[in-house]
């Protein structure tokens, strides 16, 4: 494992090799990951696309999306920006090279494994955590060697601080880790078959202590790390307050963890349980909105840049729907309303304004922000194609959520309608056909959002076939990072 390579001219030099390897990942999964949930999404609205080939059906096809989308596009994106960041944050290069080789091949490994065994139905049928025991010992050998690949990192660093971004990337690592070999304990009975180590109501709590956090940690701390840094940084202009972004870490790992219960509303799980999720998921308001505010209000004197950059819109629009979700979450968990809510697909409008208008969005401007640089460019080979990209995503988003709300509410409204003598007044089917209409909506906003990504991955390709590779030499002396 070389820790200090050399360039020719005998200077210390970052790895940009991982960098660049998970970029390129990052982009190359997120066409397939969504093109997935463009067939799912078609499905739904016409259920005789799975041909009756069991392997394309709904039941195998929906993890395999939501899998690629968060481990395989948020994934791949937030190793990228965590060593990119951490290098020049720490001005030093990473800890380990053959750690961090070990991390973008062992995490591809994970991926393809995953693409293989769902569609075979090998799953153990928990949300977000379907992968048999044999994947999951791999991803904890990945993450083990991540953790000491970005930890060593911060260890050896030149400079004295810790820069708030390695403070968020450094707790989704950490609490990953731990939701994951938690939530993963089983009995293996054969290769591709186990059985949780929990039963009943107290599995579906660690699963929901899990999921939800897998949202607040991977999905939430990870990104909030590129959030501090690439905003700035695209901006040209110092985090509007370094104080709030520390309120904002403390507020937001203490409150995340608490929260999970409130999936669990109107079932087995105790009532106090159910209350105690509801609570700190309210409570969650604050700091998310803190987050948010300090990202935003970065761009004070400087607003007329979103007029001509379309890098800094994505980063800022994602702040947007970032903050918009975490309205909509600690609403969703009020039991009053989650009785309107739970079951339908308002959640499912909720979860993706989450991780396509959040998640999604600064991503691409972070990846916008890094592919360029890591070929020797000032900026992509288009950057009128970056701006179809940000207006056809934003539309597809909008498309999507506005869709999924409107079915949601209609569903819920419907399902407890009854009649003077009790019975109820719909049939399910019933709402099944009203909501027909608004699942040809979310499919059109799916595409877009799709097509927007494939004019990325055609930019990317072009960036790097004229762009060339240079190693970037560490700066001898200390500078302050903003």
């Amino acid at each position: 494992m070389a820790f200090h390579d050399k360039a020719s001219t005998g200077a210390a030099v970052y790895n940009d090799k991982v960098v660049r390897q998970f970029a390129l990942a990052t982009v190359f999964w997120g066409v397939v990951g969504m093109l997935v949930g463009v067939i799912i999404a078609a499905q739904l609205t016409w259920p005789a696309l799975n041909l009756g080939i069991e392997w394309l059906s709904y039941g195998r096809l929906r993890p395999l999306h939501t899998n690629a989308v968060i481990f395989a596009f948020g994934g791949c994106g937030l190793f990228a920006a965590s060593y990119y960041v951490v290098q020049r944050t720490s001005q030093v290069r990473l800890f380990s090279d053959g750690l961090a080789a070990f991390t973008f091949w062992g995490w591809q490994l994970v991926i393809v494994l995953a693409a293989i065994t769902l569609p075979m139905g090998m799953t153990q049928g928990k949300e977000y955590a379907e992968l048999e025991w044999p994947i999951d010992i791999l991803i904890a050998l990945v993450w083990v060697a991540y953790a000491i690949v970005f930890f060593g990192t911060i260890g050896l660093r030149k400079v004295r601080h810790i820069y708030v971004a390695n403070w968020f990337f450094g707790a989704f690592i950490l609490a990953v880790a731990l939701l994951h070999i938690v939530n993963s304990a089983a009995l293996p009975v054969s290769l591709g078959k186990s059985y949780s180590a929990y039963a009943g109501v107290q599995d579906a709590m660690v699963q929901w202590w899990y999921g939800h956090n897998a949202v607040g940690f991977f999905l939430t701390a990870g990104f909030l790390g590129m959030m501090y840094y690439f905003i700035p940084k695209q901006a040209e202009r110092p985090v509007y307050s370094y104080r709030l972004s520390i309120v904002h870490f403390w507020a937001l790992i203490f409150t995340y963890m608490w929260a999970g219960p409130h999936h669990l509303h109107y079932t087995a799980l105790p009532d106090w349980a159910q209350s105690v999720g509801m609570v700190f998921s309210l409570i969650l308001l604050a700091p998310s909105w803190g987050g948010m505010i300090n990202g935003i209000m970065t761009l004070s004197g400087a607003w007329h840049k979103l007029r001509d950059d379309p890098i800094l819109r994505f980063l800022i629009v994602s702040l947007s729907f970032y903050g918009m979700s975490t309205f909509e979450g600690p609403m969703m968990s009020i039991k009053t309303v989650n009785a309107l809510s739970h079951y339908t697909d308002w959640t499912v409008g909720h979860v993706h304004s989450g991780a396509l208008g959040w998640v999604g969005l600064v991503t691409m401007g972070s990846m916008y922000y890094l592919i360029p640089r890591l070929y020797g460019q000032k900026k992509m080979y288009s950057v009128p194609a970056i701006e179809l990209h940000f207006w056809i995503s934003t539309i597809g988003i909008v498309l999507y959520i506005a869709a999924m709300w409107i079915a949601g509410v209609m569903q819920g409204l419907m399902w407890r309608a009854v009649n003077p003598d009790g019975s109820l007044t719909y049939t399910f089917v019933e709402s099944v056909k009203a909501t027909f209409p608004f699942y040809v909506i979310r499919l059109a906003g799916g595409v877009l959002y799709l097509g927007g990504m494939c004019v990325m991955l055609w930019n990317t390709v072009m960036t790097a076939r004229s762009g060339r590779v240079d190693p970037v030499q560490i700066p001898t002396a200390q500078a302050a990072h903003a």
